[in-house]
């Protein structure tokens, strides 16, 4: 029996956890030359290791889809502050479309995608308080590398999942949901008699944001690009509907609003429909710019903003939600909303992890609606 001298270099800075003292497991250790293990979760230099290999979706260059690549990969054991999870869902997310493309520059090369996730709690570092053995717990946000049978985690990044939630709708609507909180409460606070134009309605955020939107009081416009996803957007909610390869949205909603535009636009899109969402806002209207599928927009000088005083705002989960008390306040508001009904979560499709880079090519090429779910391997739920 032995103790293992550790020095570990994580991709984000430490966070704080209350001292405690607990008994840990010791294994059987074999005194070897120092190794170095690399992995997106952390560099570890060890004399000698209790790591074990699991499977992980690496990306050693940026590109398509054809990057992801399904290989082994070394854990360890987690540090002070930290937890391992083995993941049971995760969710998929442009974001991670972003990264592998290089649109998103990764902190490192190689690195494993994914942004979220549920799983149960493995073991957890010494010291911690808070976290045990078998809790079901769900992150989204950094750290990157959800993309893996199990994972290394900050314990301050993960919230406990209620047992009324299912692990799957918890994985697909982490990111998503707490998106749509930040967006809809914080970055505009939208209130009943407000019109909102919401684009891509019928995908992940898209379809939430009509929902609670609708519950809140507001009238709601989305933009979807076919009739079948015209009909999802309808019963999330939304009051009118733009199908974008039939109609010019900047039209239809001037004619919707009689010409006096909406108070706020939430635009996942990008470059196509930048200018267009900059002429449906009213004076002292919102543009929310919270993604760029379609591309990264083009310049905007400020005289387009001073022509109505717009405010234009690209926010991200992560400042959002960087504090303890914002994560688990907004987090709440979600899972909140699904055990209300306020907020139903359609989980459209599940993929082996395996296979994700067909889910990437799927939602890259619009194929997919609601949410999209990874399920590991051999994970039975």
């Amino acid at each position: 029996m032995g103790f293992v001298g550790i020095r570990s270099h994580l991709l984000l800075n430490p966070f704080l956890t209350n001292p405690h003292s607990i008994l840990l497991r010791l294994q059987q250790l074999n005194f070897n030359k120092p190794k170095v293990i690399k992995s997106n979760f952390a560099r570890v230099s060890a004399i000698s290791t209790s790591s074990a290999m699991v499977r992980a979706i690496r990306v050693h260059e940026v590109g398509g889809p054809e990057v992801l690549k399904w290989e082994d990969v070394e854990i360890g054991d987690p540090k002070d502050g930290e937890i391992r999870v083995k993941n049971k869902a995760i969710g998929l997310n442009f974001i991670d479309v972003y990264f592998r493309s290089g649109v998103y520059k990764a902190p490192a090369i190689p690195f494993t995608p994914g942004m979220e996730a549920v799983g149960v709690v493995t073991a957890v570092g010494p010291g911690l308080t808070g976290r045990q053995v078998g809790d079901v717990v769900a992150y989204a946000g950094n750290p990157m590398g959800a993309y893996a049978e199990e994972q290394i985690l900050p314990a301050d990044k993960v919230v406990p999942v209620p047992s009324s939630v299912d692990p799957i709708v918890a994985a697909s609507v982490m990111l998503k949901g707490m998106t749509a909180q930040y967006l809809l409460r914080r970055s505009f606070k939208v209130e009943r008699g407000h019109t909102i134009l919401v684009h891509a309605a019928a995908g992940g955020v898209g379809s939430l944001l009509c929902q609670w939107a609708n519950a809140l009081g507001a009238v709601v416009i989305g933009t979807v690009s076919t009739d079948e996803k015209a009909v999802q957007a309808k019963e999330d909610g939304c009051h009118h509907v733009i199908v974008t390869k039939q109609e010019n949205f900047v039209e239809r909603v001037a004619d919707i609003t009689s010409g006096q535009g909406v108070e706020v636009v939430y635009d996942s899109v990008g470059k196509d429909t930048f200018e267009g969402s900059l002429a449906c806002l009213k004076t002292r209207g919102y543009m929310v710019s919270f993604g760029q599928a379609s591309g990264t927009p083009d310049p905007v000088p400020l005289s387009a903003l001073a022509s109505k005083s717009l405010f234009l705002t690209r926010p991200s989960l992560m400042h959002y939600t960087a504090k303890r008390d914002e994560l688990l306040e907004t987090a709440g508001e979600v899972f909140a909303n699904i055990s209300t009904g306020v907020l139903r979560v359609r989980v459209n499709h599940k993929y082996p992890l395996s296979q994700v880079a067909q889910a990437h090519l799927d939602l890259e090429n619009r194929k997919t609606t609601g949410s999209v779910v990874l399920i590991p391997d051999g994970v039975d739920l």
